[in-house]
């Protein structure tokens, strides 16, 4: 019992990474239709940012919660205006092309400076040690995790759904053209849900440092999963992505604990049977 609460435990945290990384992928295919495969190495950033921010400025961990978002949101930003402006209304296979190939870019070049062996990063004060549930060990950190990337998920999930400027993000996407006509700046409001998504992506690395140390790959190894996930929950549904994130990794903990040796394919055969089944994912609406 200790074993699968163990893996249980393991999944949930991944699902919280799983998460973040494909809310913030949903959020940008959402509002901007541009499918963002450089996704895991502005997660890599994320992480990256808050090391330097420890170890060079004596910045720590809770500052860097904030700070690491803004910093890589802003490089999203960047990339946005001077790139990925230029495909829109182009197929999304450019903008996959082009992202591609700047996640290898800008993956090479952190590699190129710091190899591929992993820099540790320190759990800050107030989050280590654990709690002695009775039936298991619990990391203080690791509920941190899963508790906080929870909120966040649903916090930006209000922002879209519920809000007048969520509304105005749907409406750009829907009719551009009349948006404009009651004097809203459409560009600058895609401008900005980049530079959101991005965030969330480095948000998300600046969370897994402490646990998975901060390396070139790690975004890498995680990209893919995470865009499985998105198709599963359905491409720009945020609930979806959300709720698909979280179950899967609890899937995938139980996997490793009754068959450990699909526990890195069960993911990719549950979407092809969601394909097969509902092709625009659980939660994705067809054309």
């Amino acid at each position: 019992m200790q074993a699968l609460l163990a893996q249980l435990l393991v999944g949930l945290i991944n699902g919280s990474f799983y998460a973040l990384l494909s809310l913030g992928l949903a959020v940008i295919f959402g509002m901007l239709n541009i499918i963002n495969f450089a996704h895991g190495a502005l997660y890599m950033m994320g992480a990256f940012c808050a090391y330097f921010l420890l170890n060079v400025l004596g910045i720590g961990y809770w500052y860097a919660l904030i700070i690491a978002p803004i910093v890589v949101g802003l490089f999203g930003i960047l990339l946005e205006r001077t790139m990925l402006q230029w495909l829109s209304g182009l197929d999304h296979l450019y903008g996959l092309l082009l992202t591609f190939g700047l996640g290898l870019i800008i993956q090479g070049v952190f590699q190129n400076y710091f190899g591929s062996s992993g820099l540790p990063y320190a759990i800050p004060e107030e989050l280590r040690g654990g709690i002695n549930l009775g039936f298991m060990f619990l990391p203080v950190y690791r509920g941190w995790v899963v508790v906080f990337s929870l909120a966040v998920c649903l916090l930006t999930w209000f922002l879209i759904e519920r809000t007048q400027l969520g509304a105005y993000l749907r409406a750009a996407t829907e009719n551009p053209t009349l948006v404009r006509a009651f004097g809203i700046n459409v560009p600058r409001m895609i401008t900005l849900t980049y530079g959101l998504g991005v965030g969330l992506a480095a948000l998300a690395g600046v969370l897994s440092a402490p646990i998975n140390q901060v390396r070139p790959l790690m975004g890498a190894d995680l990209i893919i999963v995470v865009f499985a996930v998105v198709v599963i929950g359905g491409m720009g549904s945020i609930m979806g992505s959300i709720i698909t994130g979280f179950a899967l990794g609890i899937i995938e903990g139980l996997t490793k604990y009754f068959y450990p040796e699909a526990s890195n394919t069960v993911v990719f055969v549950l979407m092809v049977l969601v394909l097969l089944i509902k092709p625009a994912g659980l939660t994705g609406r067809t054309a």
